[in-house]
């Protein structure tokens, strides 16, 4: 019978601690802006989903969707502005 506990030992990756490392959680700082303007769109989504829309909620979702895409634009340029940087 062969013994496989020391292969284990060499499979078996380091123990996960369950945090996000630094560089995880900068890539969140990073994109916080984004990630709160979806939430935002998100939320005024949900609130007319059992409802007709008004005139006040057509310019709720149409706020938030410009802040969406103002986000994704400038977390885009400054992803272009560090490549450009750095070659």
């Amino acid at each position: 019978m062969m013994n496989i506990a020391a292969l284990q030992a060499a499979v078996t990756a380091a123990a996960f601690d369950g945090e996000p490392s630094d560089a995880e959680l900068d890539a969140i700082e990073w994109e916080m802006p984004l990630i709160l303007a979806e939430v935002d769109l998100l939320d005024a989504q949900i609130t007319v989903l059992d409802r007709p829309l008004t005139e006040l909620d057509e310019r709720r979702l149409r706020r938030s969707r410009k802040r969406v895409l103002a986000a994704r634009r400038d977390l885009t340029n400054r992803a272009a502005t560090l490549t450009d940087g750095a070659a």
